[in-house]
């Protein structure tokens, strides 16, 4: 499917150049504006730097030849330096005919020779569970994923797993020091949820032994290093990489549990991954690409034995690679992560990696020492940097406890669901059962689209209950605007016959099949920007049209049988739209509200 500009295309370029002996090849249209009669505006002005005259003159000469030569060309008006052309209602109509027909409309079909390629998220760290910033993290990413693999490219869903480092260590010394033997089963809790007890636990014990400490008599900075809690999560990091028996026994008990919790709160998110990359696995690898770094001098050794590299030329600094006990830092598993994952996807052209923006550096760096090393794929890699997400009483601390869980936030987004649908009376008439179905996938519909519509630039200040609005910009608006339209077809059943190409269109049901038309390339654009937002707002200028046709027009109570087909079939297709706009977001899409 084309949009009426591409169909535009070819014709002008043409006129431009038998009338003007010119060439252009790229036109700039815009959407003729409702004071003015037309369906698309040709900005005339962008031609003067090719076609030399009066803008008003060579726009009156381009919409004569259009009207001549194109049958679905049947009028024109220039202002000024703007085109605006009238377009048949026989043209739109068969667009809808073709939208109709088509397989899988606006996706872009997959083949042997589709471009693959791959989309980190999530990425947690096994001391915690995930909390809101997971939360966003997770759905931008799948989202982008699928928009990606909408768009035409074979899509591997990955996340690296941070399995390692002192702050897993911390966990640990605190299990072992306070647990008592506790599991997940003795104590009822998710397994994600009971290290991160532990790991809030460490934080408070260690802040109170440095404050004996500095009691004592050592400054803040000497206590810190000197508390025995931080000592003792230390020696086990370094003991974990010696590879000692008891300490990784421990490592893999505390990580299962957290792993049978991340689980869990994915299923209920809506996301999946095609494959998991482990930073217990790939900083070996890491380790290895610094020694080759080294013995080409694209590294340098420090005289207490740290590994860095010097980017100080390309505007950056010093950056650390490699401490001087030899253990590694997150840039070393970053870079063994990144050559596993090409070496297990070669034909990859592009990876994406969805992190927060508070790590632009690190990725600054990260690709360039990857190109440094010479990999001619590390200038396909992107980081999709996303802002934060403020909530109304302040920022999240890991450490202290202080975030939202995403599990307590997915429960509060059903409850919320729940309590407002049941003041607004919407769900009357269904069995409790279908009402908890509903009730999570309008909640969860709420969150993704609340932080999806966002750009992912964008910081988010994200308010629960003003997301679980069925009017305005909102996932249950979109939801129920979808449902009502179910609604509609579960009743049309009996309708018969081909759309009739010579009816006379509704000003509302043209402007419903031009946004239709748009659908494509939205998705297209969508993929470039890595932005779910250009998805949800198309969805959502989709559902205004829709339901100002609806409230406008009768649709089962038309007389005119061709004319109710025809408007069944634009329900029919806005429905479709919706539907598969919705799966791009990862929102369920309700048959009935």
């Amino acid at each position: 499917m084309n949009t009426i500009s591409t169909q535009l295309t070819p014709t002008l370029e043409k006129v431009i150049k038998e009338t003007f002996n010119a060439s252009v090849s790229s036109f700039e249209f815009q959407a003729t504006r409702k004071e003015f009669k037309g369906d698309i505006t040709l900005v005339v002005f962008g031609l003067l730097r090719v076609l030399k005259g009066n803008p008003v003159q060579i726009g009156e000469t381009i919409g004569k030849e259009l009207e001549e030569r194109l049958q679905w060309v049947t009028g024109y008006n220039v202002v000024k330096g703007f085109l605006n052309i009238e377009i048949s209602d026989s043209f739109f109509i068969n667009e809808l005919k073709q939208i109709t027909s088509s397989k899988n409309y606006g996706r872009v079909e997959l083949n042997d020779n589709s471009p693959s390629v791959l989309v980190e998220y999530s990425s947690p760290n096994t001391n915690k569970p995930l909390h809101l910033g997971h939360v966003r993290n997770n759905l931008l990413g799948y989202s982008v994923s699928k928009i990606i693999e909408a768009s035409g490219s074979k899509v591997v869903k990955t996340q690296i797993i941070n399995d390692r480092g002192i702050h897993i260590c911390k966990s640990m010394v605190a299990w072992s020091e306070f647990g008592a033997g506790e599991t997940p089963e003795s104590s009822g809790l998710k397994g994600d949820k009971l290290v991160g007890n532990y790991y809030v636990l460490f934080d408070k014990k260690y802040k109170e032994e440095i404050a004996h400490l500095i009691g004592e008599g050592q400054s803040e900075e000497e206590a810190k290093a000197n508390a025995p809690l931080f000592v003792k999560a230390q020696e086990m990091l370094r003991l974990w990489e010696a590879g000692e028996e008891e300490v990784v026994s421990l490592w893999k008990t505390m990580n299962s549990w957290v792993y049978k919790g991340f689980e869990a709160t994915y299923n209920t998110m809506g996301v999946t991954f095609d494959s998991y990359y482990y930073e217990s696995d790939t900083y070996l690898l890491g380790k290895d690409l610094i020694e080759d770094g080294l013995s080409r001098s694209i590294f340098y050794k420090k005289e207490d034995g740290s590994v860095w590299i010097d980017l100080s030329e390309e505007g950056l600094d010093e950056k650390l690679l490699l401490r001087s006990d030899g253990t590694a830092v997150y840039m070393t598993q970053d870079l063994g992560t990144a050559l596993q994952r090409y070496r297990d996807n070669p034909s990859m052209t592009g990876l994406v990696y969805t992190v927060g923006n508070e790590q632009d550096y690190h990725f600054q760096v990260l690709f360039l020492i990857l190109k440094k090393l010479g990999y001619d794929w590390a200038q396909s890699l992107f980081h999709l940097s996303y802002g934060m997400v403020d909530l109304p009483e302040g920022k999240m601390k890991s450490r202290e406890g202080t975030v939202v869980d995403a599990d307590d936030l997915m429960v509060e987004m059903k409850n919320t669901a729940q309590s407002i649908a049941e003041d607004l009376g919407k769900l009357d008439g269904l069995s409790l059962e279908e009402k908890s179905k509903l009730y999570q996938s309008i909640g969860l519909g709420a969150l993704k689209y609340f932080i999806l519509k966002v750009d992912p630039k964008k910081r988010i200040l994200f308010d629960p209950k003003s997301s679980v609005d069925f009017a305005g910009n909102t996932g249950p608006f979109i939801q129920y605007t979808y449902a009502r339209i179910q609604s509609i077809l579960r009743k049309a059943t009996d309708l018969e016959g081909a759309i009739d190409v010579s009816l006379e269109l509704d000003s509302r049901e043209k402007e419903i099949i031009k946004h239709l038309m748009l659908y494509p390339s939205t998705i297209q654009q969508a993929a470039k920007a890595y932005s779910p937002a250009v998805i949800a707002n198309y969805s959502y200028d989709l559902v205004k049209l829709f339901n100002s046709f609806y409230q406008n027009v009768s649709i089962l109570g038309e007389e005119n049988e061709d004319v109710k087909v025809l408007r069944v079939s634009l329900s029919l297709e806005v429905a479709a739209v919706l539907k598969d706009s919705l799966n791009l977001l990862g929102i369920d899409a309700p048959v009935r509200m």
